[in-house]
């Protein structure tokens, strides 16, 4: 089952209307090839965005097919990112101009394969250096308590509220893939969620805890009736108006839960997602469980959150460290916090390993 979808309204041309050889003209039958190919729409919407603004940059300048574009032309655009100012006037990150410039590159490598240009100008372009950053934001458990414990759990919203809620710190889903989930997706009696087409177009069954449970189960029975419409399609959590609730409107009933809470932290839904596998890795759990149940590709993506587990580090720079208000005897503690062990608690090996 797959989730009523609005079309979006046409986005305008770009440069010349009637040159099927434009900049623009060239750049649809690429983001269909990527359809063709299965790609996510979301995955080719965010394509299209950076591509349009590569090509109103060119437009501009009187650049208006694919051919007039050089080396120099790609290395003067490059600068143009890394000068832009957003309007708070902060730069682009590197991140950020990486992620616009990663589309155009392989827009033009298409276009050679295609035989569309007989030269690639993107293909030996530098890119940005991308920072290794953490997460700028993680709740503590007393925190993540005071959150969950805002919605008015004696009204219909508030329990499907805390029941979304609940599901994000449980399982530190993404806020698309909770939005897309649908009630058979639920397994009450295993204790598992199944994240169907998650980032990568990849699923991925994972566990779910009890409480969480128990308050889905809750807006299953008392709730979602009377949300639930005639052509119901099976979507987990509903707006309102009885139709999935939408990505924006999502991210935006997590913001206002955190601020009403009076946690002095920025984020939304993806807040509960740094959180969750920050302190799980601080409890204990191996890192490449919580590679799975945050649905990376690759160990090093999640391997970011074991500089944010400080607990254990944490207390062996307060058993160690000699500028401290007490000198304790903690040789037992000492013991435990060993190298070899601190690794093993952090990072879920041991150096030998």
């Amino acid at each position: 089952m797959h989730k009523k979808t609005t079309p979006r309204a046409p986005l305008p041309v770009i440069g010349p209307v009637d040159d099927p050889q434009s900049l623009y003209h060239q750049m649809r039958p690429f983001l269909e090839w990527m359809r063709v190919r299965n790609y996510s729409e979301g995955t080719v919407e965010h394509r299209e965005i950076h591509l349009r603004g590569f090509i109103a940059w060119c437009d501009e300048r009187g650049v208006t097919r694919p051919q007039e574009v050089t080396r120099p032309i790609l290395e003067r655009y490059q600068r143009y990112l890394f000068l832009y100012r957003k309007k708070d006037g902060q730069a682009l990150s590197g991140r950020s101009q990486h992620m616009r410039l990663v589309p155009v590159k392989l827009w033009f490598r298409w276009l050679v394969r295609q035989n569309r240009i007989l030269s690639n100008p993107a293909a030996d372009i530098d890119m940005p250096r991308m920072e290794k950053r953490l997460p700028k934001h993680i709740l503590s458990e007393e925190e993540a308590e005071r959150i969950l414990n805002v919605p008015d759990v004696t009204s219909s919203i508030g329990i499907r509220d805390r029941a979304i809620l609940e599901t994000f710190y449980s399982t530190g889903v993404r806020r698309a893939e909770l939005v897309g989930l649908h009630v058979h997706d639920v397994d009450m009696d295993r204790g598992t969620v199944m994240v169907r087409q998650g980032k990568g177009a990849r699923d991925r069954l994972i566990p779910i805890g009890d409480r969480a449970l128990a308050w889905i189960r809750k807006y299953l029975d008392e709730v979602r009736p009377q949300l639930s419409l005639a052509d119901d399609e099976g979507v987990l959590f509903l707006a309102l108006t009885g139709d999935s609730i939408g990505l924006r409107s999502m991210g935006q009933l997590v913001s206002d839960y955190i601020k009403c809470s009076g946690v002095n932290k920025s984020g939304s839904c993806h807040l509960f997602r740094h959180t969750m596998a920050t302190l799980m890795l601080e409890n204990g759990a191996d890192v490449r469980f919580v590679q799975v149940m945050l649905g990376h590709a690759q160990l090093t993506s999640t391997q970011v959150y074991t500089q944010v587990a400080i607990r254990a580090l944490k207390e062996i720079h307060t058993a160690t460290h000699p500028a401290r208000l007490e000198r304790v005897e903690q040789r037992a503690e000492i013991e435990e916090l060993k190298p070899g062990r601190l690794l093993q608690r952090v990072y879920g090996k041991t150096e030998a390993q």
